[in-house]
C-alpha cells in the first residue's frame, strides 16, 4: 500500500469538494457532486455554493428549491441537508435506521405509550394530496387523537420515522420560521430498508465525494453504522493505501488525485460544510488544536481555508451604534498568516459581502488579532 499524505489528502478533498478552482457546473449537478448540502440554516447552502461555483447567483439555487430539484430533508447525522432528489431516495433507506435510534434517544421517553404504527399512518393521511403542515402544527394535529401525548415529540417523531421533506420557501434564502413539512411519496422514496446493492453504492458516492477515507470516516460522515462490512465486501474493486498512521484508506480507482504541491486559493465556508465534517479524522482540513476552536459542542463555525486548511473563522454583522446599512465581516484568524495570505483574505471576503448583502452601504472586512488555536 502506498503512504498518503496528509496534504495529499487536503488536495484530494478539495478537489472532489470543488474548492480548487470554481465550476461551471448547474446547481444540481453541484449538489449531487457534493453529495449534499447541510441546511440547518438557510442561507450555508448559498455560501457553499457561491464559493464553488463559477457563475452562481442566489436565484439559481431558490429555482431549484421552488421547483423540487433539490429537497430538504432530515438526513445524514440526522440534520437538515439539501440533496438531489434521486440522493433522497438513496440516503433515506440507508439512514433509517440512525434516525430510528435518533427517535428513540430524544422521544422516546415522551412518546412512551404512542402507537409509532398508528402515529405513521396518520400523518400519511394528514399529508395525503399535497398538504402542507408546519411541524408544529402536524403536532398539534397528531394530538388530537393523543391528549395525554406530548405534540411538540409527535411533530419531531414523525420527522424521524416517516421520509419528509420541507417545501419552499422553507430552506430559501433569509427564510426562517417554523418548518413546514411534506410527504416525500412523489420523490420515490419508500420505507423499505436499503439494500446491501444501495449501502454499496453508497459508499462509492462518498468515496468520490470525500476519499481517499477509511471506514470510520465514512460512518463519521453518515452516522450509518456497519459500513466496515461494505468496505470489505467492495475491497477489491476499490484502491487501498495508507495514512501516515497506518490507517487504511479506501478510494476509488479512477478517482481525481491532485499533486500535493498545487495550489489551493482562499475559500470562505459557512458553518457546518461537509469537509469539515466528513472525517472521523479531520487533520486532512485542520489540526486537533484548531479543531477544538471551531467543532465546539454541536457547532460547526464559518470558517476560511488558506492553502488548503482551516486558518480562521468569520462572522457577519451590523455594527453595533450605527444606523446605516454598513456590514462587516469579521475574520479572527488561528494562526499567523503572511501578507500575501491576508491581501487574498480580505479580497475574497470583499467578493463574499457582495454575494451576501449587494445593497449594503458600505462593507468592511476586518481581520482580528490572531487568536492562536
Amino acid at each position: 500500500m502506498d503512504v498518503v499524505t496528509p496534504r495529499a489528502l487536503n488536495r484530494a478533498v478539495l478537489e472532489r469538494q470543488l474548492l480548487l478552482r470554481r465550476a461551471d457546473l448547474g446547481v444540481t449537478e453541484a449538489v449531487e457532486r457534493l453529495l449534499g448540502l447541510n441546511a440547518q440554516d438557510p442561507n450555508p447552502p448559498y455560501v457553499a455554493l457561491w464559493s464553488r461555483l463559477e457563475p452562481f447567483a442566489i436565484g439559481d439555487l431558490t429555482a431549484a428549491i421552488e421547483d423540487r430539484s433539490v429537497v430538504r430533508s432530515t438526513l445524514l447525522r440526522s440534520t437538515q441537508h439539501l440533496v438531489t432528489v434521486a440522493d433522497l431516495r438513496l440516503l433515506r433507506p440507508a439512514l433509517a435506521p440512525l434516525l430510528r435510534r435518533v427517535q428513540r434517544n430524544a422521544f422516546g421517553r415522551r412518546t412512551e405509550g404512542v402507537d409509532l404504527d398508528a402515529l405513521v399512518a396518520e400523518t400519511r393521511e394528514l399529508l395525503a394530496d399535497g398538504q402542507v403542515l408546519t411541524r408544529p402544527e402536524l403536532g398539534r394535529r397528531l394530538a388530537e387523537s393523543r391528549p395525554d401525548a406530548d405534540a411538540n415529540a409527535l411533530g419531531w417523531t414523525v420527522q424521524y420515522l416517516l421520509p419528509l421533506v420541507h417545501p419552499a420557501p422553507s430552506g430559501t434564502w433569509n427564510s426562517r420560521g417554523p418548518t413546514p413539512c411534506a410527504a416525500a411519496d412523489w420523490t420515490g422514496v419508500d420505507g423499505q430498508e436499503a439494500t446491501a446493492d444501495d449501502r454499496r453504492r453508497l459508499v462509492r458516492r462518498y468515496l468520490a465525494a470525500f476519499g481517499p477515507a477509511t471506514a470510520a470516516d465514512a460512518r463519521a460522515w453518515s452516522g450509518i453504522g456497519g459500513l466496515r462490512e461494505v468496505f470489505a465486501d467492495l475491497r477489491r474493486e476499490l484502491r487501498v493505501d495508507a495514512d501516515e498512521s497506518g490507517r487504511v484508506l479506501f478510494d476509488l480507482p479512477d478517482a481525481p488525485r491532485p499533486p500535493a504541491d498545487v495550489p489551493a486559493p482562499v475559500r470562505f465556508l459557512p458553518p457546518f460544510d461537509a469537509p469539515l465534517l466528513a472525517y472521523a479524522d479531520r487533520t486532512r482540513v485542520m489540526t486537533p488544536e484548531v479543531r477544538r476552536v471551531v467543532c465546539e459542542g454541536a457547532a460547526v463555525w464559518a470558517t476560511v481555508l488558506v492553502d488548503g486548511t482551516v486558518a480562521a473563522t468569520w462572522t457577519v454583522a451590523r455594527p453595533d451604534g450605527r444606523d446605516d446599512d454598513s456590514v462587516v465581516l469579521a475574520v479572527q484568524p488561528l494562526r499567523p498568516l503572511a501578507p500575501a495570505d491576508r491581501a487574498a483574505v480580505e479580497a475574497e471576503g470583499d467578493r463574499l459581502l457582495a454575494f451576501t448583502h449587494p445593497d449594503a452601504g458600505r462593507r468592511d472586512v476586518r481581520l482580528l488579532p490572531v487568536d492562536h488555536a
